[in-house]
């Protein structure tokens, strides 16, 4: 937090004040240049951290159901400073990704030191992202319960207990060093019918928008640069676009933070600059994204649905002036029914954004009931939550990918059942429950084979909690045979395995692409 504060004091000329007006008050040049070079940064730390040991650098989530909640030290550490860096000098990114970032690797690194299982190692991974969140935005209830809720899915005792107790001491031990004061000043507004109301009625819209949102961010976070001239070229060109449009448009710049406050306080703008920019910022972050620029989607989340709800509050006086609702109200109710829908977290939503203002009061009733109505919409869009949408995506490719492969040999079938390693241990049972006596492939989100369910694992995970269990956890090594190989050869090793039938993969022998049955 202080390194963000020394950048944007540093690359944005002023000593005090917020980030908004001092990003506003420079000139164009230099506002097109301090942005530019961020882009310039973003590239080059790209370019670098491709040299860094360790495996994947995705998102969170991914680390936590795919690899045991496991993620490379080196690039997630150079990953969140780059971060940092990049949201301070303008990054349309949340800053809270370094910090639930190194929570996270901080969890696991602990993990790993005391020897503890894998569905261990993810409760950690996922209370130290708790405890992230929580000493980033001031939230010893909101950060664990993000951690149970959006990323475990579960809010049970036995994993209650650690998150809460990581989230406090995060909060704790963040006071030692940062200011003890909310987030966001927000007045005590005045409750009524009205505001209940407009909740009822604004939150499906909210909902529809978030489900836009996640759309539109997981296609972004899907076409990020893979080759090292593209991490290079892609980041100069997207924060070249956002400094121009910076010029006219300031509040695109940053996480979002003072836009939100503006918003709660009624003073964002007229109608149809609130609700531009709740749309200008989802292109901007998505912009970022897609990009290839780390950073988190929190507060870019709440910043959309604080300007949706501002702007919808505003139109709501305009029809029912004698209703008396405050547009300010609206703005911290749209946040929250925001966050909710887009992260599939109503409850961990309502809390963190009533948390934020410190004002835990009578506005958790309209917050709610907006939230209720938002997540309820996006469910029925079929939007998944904003940090596991490329996840998803990432095992439904897998899954495509069969259908395409060539007949190497005879007894080759390109059909065949399989499930994501990511995938709870419910839904592997059901997998195995189904299936019968044929095989239930286990393959990663990039498609590679890790094994078959097995029902002997499934009746002896007791004593870990089924929550936090996966099918790779219930996953045997089965037999495999190379797409390239030889009809003897696959012959052969059908023989031997003297199973029923046998995993075909591709050339490289990585990726499951059918079987090969007797």
């Amino acid at each position: 937090m202080r390194l963000l504060h020394l950048v944007q004091h540093l690359a944005w000329s002023y000593q005090s004040g917020g980030f908004l007006a001092a990003a506003a008050r420079s000139s164009a040049v230099h506002r097109v240049g301090v942005v530019f070079a961020a882009g310039v940064l973003v590239g080059a730390g790209l370019w670098l951290l491709r040299f860094a040991r360790g495996g994947h650098a995705g998102e969170i989530t991914a680390a936590i159901w795919f690899h045991h909640g496991r993620t490379p030290v080196a690039r997630t550490l150079g990953r969140a400073v780059l971060s940092i860096v990049t949201v301070g000098m303008g990054s349309a990114l949340g800053r809270e990704g370094a910090l639930k970032h190194a929570g996270g690797l901080a969890g696991a690194e602990i993990a790993a030191l005391a020897r503890l299982t894998a569905p261990q190692r993810r409760l950690l991974t996922a209370c130290g992202v708790g405890a992230g969140m929580a000493a980033a935005y001031n939230l010893p209830l909101g950060g664990p319960l993000f951690a149970l809720e959006v990323l475990l899915g579960s809010i049970s005792l036995p994993l209650a207990a650690p998150a809460l107790a990581c989230g406090a001491l995060a909060t704790a031990v963040s006071w030692a060093f940062l200011p003890i004061r909310p987030i966001y000043l927000t007045p005590a507004y005045a409750i009524s019918g009205a505001e209940l109301g407009w909740a009822l009625a604004a939150g499906p819209i909210i909902g529809a928008f978030a489900a836009l949102y996640v759309r539109v961010i997981a296609w972004a976070d899907r076409r990020a640069p893979r080759s090292a001239a593209g991490r290079l070229a892609a980041p100069m060109a997207a924060f070249l676009a956002l400094g121009a449009v910076s010029i006219v448009l300031p509040q695109l710049l940053g996480n979002g933070i003072d836009v939100v406050q503006r918003s709660f306080l009624d003073q964002a703008g007229p109608v149809w600059l609130t609700l531009s920019l709740a749309f200008a910022r989802m292109a901007a972050s998505a912009m970022c994204l897609g990009a290839g620029a780390p950073g988190g989607l929190f507060t870019p989340t709440m910043t959309c649905g604080a300007l949706l709800g501002g702007g919808l509050g505003r139109l709501w006086t305009d029809v029912a002036p004698a209703a008396g609702t405050d547009p300010g109200a609206c703005a911290v109710i749209g946040a929250g029914a925001m966050l909710a829908a887009a992260t599939e977290g109503p409850m961990s939503a309502v809390v963190s954004v009533l948390e934020l203002g410190q004002r835990i009061d009578l506005a958790i009733v309209p917050v709610a009931i907006a939230a209720a109505g938002a997540v309820i919409v996006a469910r029925l869009l079929g939007s998944p939550s904003i940090y596991s949408a490329r996840v998803r995506q990432g095992a439904a490719q897998a899954q495509l990918r069969r259908k395409d492969a060539p007949a190497p040999f005879a007894g080759f079938d390109p059909d065949y059942r399989s499930i994501s390693s990511g995938a709870r241990a419910a839904a592997a049972a059901e997998a195995l429950l189904e299936g019968g006596d044929a095989p239930v492939y286990v393959v990663d989100e990039a498609g590679r084979l890790v094994g078959a369910l097995s029902a002997r694992k499934l009746a002896a995970c007791k004593p870990a909690p089924l929550e936090l269990m996966t099918a790779n956890d219930l996953a045997d090594p089965v037999a495999t045979i190379s797409a390239a190989s030889s009809p003897q050869q696959a012959k052969a090793a059908l023989r031997r395995s003297g199973a029923g039938e046998i995993g075909v993969t591709d050339g490289r022998g990585e990726r499951l692409i059918g079987t090969l049955r007797r």
